[in-house]
C-alpha cells in the first residue's frame, strides 16, 4: 500500500473516534495533512504529516488557522503530491453537495454522511458518474458490513429481490421494549421517555420518531440494489408523531403531551400479541412488488426480528442466490462502530489508490 494523504472534516463524536482509531494504527501510509472543525483547522502547508506536541485535540484548540472554504480546500488538495482521501464526518448537506467536485478532481471520499447518498437522485448520479472512489459503509448500519455485502452481491452477478431491516438503533430499542414476546403493560410514551433519558434518541425524539432517518437509509440501499429512488420522500413513511403534535414548538411540551396518544399504539400491540406477533419499525425494499416502504410491521414471535435486543440493527437480504435470506445483525449505532466502518473504508481506498 502506497502512502496517501488524508484530510479530515468534522471532529465531533464520530470524527474524534475516527481520528483516535486512525492514529492508533501507527501506520506511516496514512498521512494526516488536514483536520478541520467548523471554524479552525490544522493544515500542513507542505503536505508533510501533521505533528502534535500533545494531542490533535489540544493542537486544534490552540490553532489560529481558519478552516478552508470548500473551494480553497479543493485547490489545496489538488496540489497534493500524493493521492488524497477526504473523510467527511459531518451531516452537512453543503459538503455533500460538493462531493462531485472532489470526485472530478480525482479525490477519494470516505464518509458516514447520509445526506450525500439519500438526497436527490441527481446528486447520487453526479457522485458516481466519474468513478467509484467514494465509500460510505457507515451511512447504513454504522460498522455493519451491509453496503459492502450488497455491492459484492451485485458485482458478482447476483440480483437483489428483497431487503428488509430494522435500521434505527433508537426505534429498535423502543420497539424491543414496547412490543415483547411476553405480556407487558408499558406505554409507548414511557419507552420513548426512557430512551431519551438513556441517550438513545436525538435531543428532540421527533427526529427519530418521524422515520426520515430510516427512509434515508432505505433510499441508499434501494439505489444500490437498482431502484432509481428520487428522494427519501418519494415512498410511504409512517411517522410515529401523532398529527396533532407535529406543530408543537418545544421538545418538553411534545414529551408532556405524547402520553395522550398512547391508546392507538397500545391497541396495535395488543392485537398483535393476541395473534402471537410483535411490532417492529422496519424499512422494506421489494422488487417483486415494485415497492419501498418505512413503517410498523407485524412479525411472528418466531421471526428473527422478534428476538432482537437493545438497540441492535438487523437486515435480511433475499437474492436469486440467497433464497433463504442472508441476515446481518449487530450494533447499528455508536461512535466507535461508526468510526470503525469509515476507517475500514479509508483502508480499502488506500489499498486501491
Amino acid at each position: 500500500m502506497n502512502p496517501v494523504n488524508i484530510a479530515i472534516i468534522g471532529t465531533g463524536v464520530v470524527g474524534s473516534a475516527l481520528l483516535n482509531q486512525l492514529l492508533a494504527l501507527d501506520n506511516s501510509q496514512f498521512r494526516l495533512i488536514y483536520i478541520a472543525r467548523s471554524k479552525h483547522a490544522l493544515i500542513s502547508k507542505d503536505y508533510s504529516p501533521l505533528k502534535f506536541d500533545l494531542s490533535w485535540e489540544s493542537a486544534l484548540e490552540s490553532t489560529d488557522e481558519k478552516t478552508l472554504p470548500l473551494e480553497a480546500l479543493l485547490l489545496y488538495l489538488r496540489k497534493s503530491p500524493l493521492p488524497v482521501i477526504v473523510v467527511d464526518n459531518t451531516s452537512s448537506e453543503t459538503i455533500a453537495n460538493f462531493y462531485p467536485k472532489f470526485v472530478n478532481a480525482g479525490i477519494a471520499i470516505a464518509t458516514p454522511n447520509k445526506k450525500a447518498f439519500s438526497s436527490d437522485l441527481e446528486l447520487w448520479n453526479k457522485i458516481f458518474s466519474n468513478g467509484d472512489l467514494v465509500y460510505h459503509e457507515s451511512t447504513v448500519g454504522a460498522g455493519l458490513p451491509i453496503i459492502s455485502t450488497i455491492n459484492d452481491m451485485i458485482r458478482t452477478g447476483d440480483k437483489i429481490e428483497k431487503i428488509e431491516g430494522i435500521f434505527s438503533g433508537t426505534l429498535s430499542y423502543i420497539f424491543n421494549e414496547f412490543s415483547t414476546v411476553t405480556p407487558n403493560s408499558i406505554n409507548f410514551s414511557e419507552v420513548v421517555q426512557i430512551a431519551q433519558q438513556l441517550g438513545y434518541t436525538e435531543p428532540d425524539p421527533r427526529e427519530d420518531l418521524n422515520g426520515v432517518d430510516v427512509a434515508r437509509k432505505v433510499t441508499i440501499l434501494s439505489r444500490l440494489a437498482g431502484f432509481n429512488v428520487e428522494s427519501p420522500f418519494s415512498f410511504p413513511i409512517q411517522s410515529l408523531i401523532p398529527k396533532p403534535l407535529e406543530s408543537i414548538d418545544t421538545t418538553a411540551e411534545f414529551m408532556k403531551k405524547l402520553p395522550d396518544y398512547d391508546d392507538e399504539l397500545n391497541k396495535l400491540k395488543e392485537d398483535a400479541f393476541k395473534n402471537n406477533q410483535i411490532l417492529r419499525y422496519v424499512g422494506k425494499v421489494d422488487f417483486s412488488k415494485n415497492s419501498i416502504s418505512v413503517g410498523i410491521e407485524r412479525y411472528d414471535m418466531s421471526h428473527s426480528f422478534a428476538s432482537l435486543k437493545g438497540a441492535d440493527n438487523v437486515i435480511a437480504i433475499t437474492t436469486e442466490r440467497y433464497k433463504q435470506p442472508l441476515v446481518i445483525q449487530g450494533a447499528g449505532a455508536g461512535a466507535a462502530v461508526t468510526a470503525a466502518g469509515t476507517l475500514s473504508d479509508i483502508i480499502k481506498l488506500a489499498e486501491r489508490l
